[in-house]
């Protein structure tokens, strides 16, 4: 007795099935956003504003570091010299909507990815879906991964420089809270999505368009477009600074030629 095939869905039907993944996505992430709305104290001194505090966990390590490694002062981080200011009426308070609606996508992003996930698999066949049970959780830890590499290496060096950095002694840094936040979170969602490098080579090797042949040969190519992204998003200019940044950066892109190795082998089988 052979299994009765359901009926393929129409355009219409596609759309409204995405529409619904979506408002519980919507639904999902704005829940955390009302959470973290609440918590604006905690959100905003110990989190966002963390990074301009002289004893926080990355200057602390990267100092301590420096010295185990007999570098000096070379991965001390200055003191933070520069004040931010708010010079908008409603400034701080749609700040504080933004900043909370961001921390929600980023908690909520398991879910989010979770739903997309149930809109594509069941285009896919059995064998495919066997293979990419674990994505959803896979690429969480990806995405939740580059967001804690921004914020602990990335962020703390960006600001740290440039916050510190003076065309004239003349000039002193008052930076606008809005631009602050947005370097804060841009370079963290930025991340973000880098690292989950791994997940897309994964499907592009599926369809064919990449392949861990082609990867391998372009290595060198890819080290030098690693350490061009390093020297962009952390301004600062010795060595050690942008090995700490291009490694983990080179670490992902080694992952991604076995995750297409993996993809190669199990489409060929």
């Amino acid at each position: 007795m052979t299994d009765e095939k359901k009926p393929e869905m129409s355009f219409l039907q596609h759309l409204e099935a995405l529409r619904w993944h979506l408002v519980r996505s919507a639904l999902a992430i704005m829940t955390f956003a009302g959470i973290l709305f609440c918590y604006k104290e905690f959100v905003f001194d110990n989190v966002i504003f963390g990074p301009m505090h002289s004893d926080f966990l990355t200057y602390r390590a990267l100092c301590k570091l420096s010295h185990v490694t007999g570098l000096g002062e070379t991965l001390c981080m200055q003191s933070i010299s520069f004040s931010l200011i708010n010079i908008d009426l409603s400034g701080q308070f749609t700040t504080h909507i933004w900043v909370a609606l961001i921390g929600g996508f980023m908690v909520g992003s398991p879910y989010v990815l979770w739903e997309l996930w149930r809109f594509i698999s069941p285009a896919l066949h059995e064998k495919e879906r066997k293979y990419t049970t674990g994505v959803v959780f896979f690429a969480s830890i990806l995405f939740l991964s580059g967001v804690l590499f921004s914020y602990y290496i990335i962020v703390p060096m960006t600001i740290n420089f440039l916050g510190n950095y003076q065309v004239s002694t003349l000039v002193k840094n008052t930076i606008s809270m809005d631009s602050y936040i947005s370097t804060v979170t841009i370079l963290t969602l930025i991340m973000g999505l880098v690292f989950e490098l791994p997940i897309v080579i994964y499907f592009l090797t599926k369809v064919g368009i990449m392949g861990p042949a082609f990867m391998r040969k372009h290595r060198r190519y890819a080290i030098v477009i690693i350490l061009i992204i390093g020297a962009v998003i952390t301004p600062t200019s010795d060595i050690p600074t942008l090995l700490i940044v291009s490694t983990p950066l080179y670490l992902l892109y080694e992952i991604s030629i076995f995750v297409s190795k993996f993809a190669e082998k199990k489409s060929k089988e």
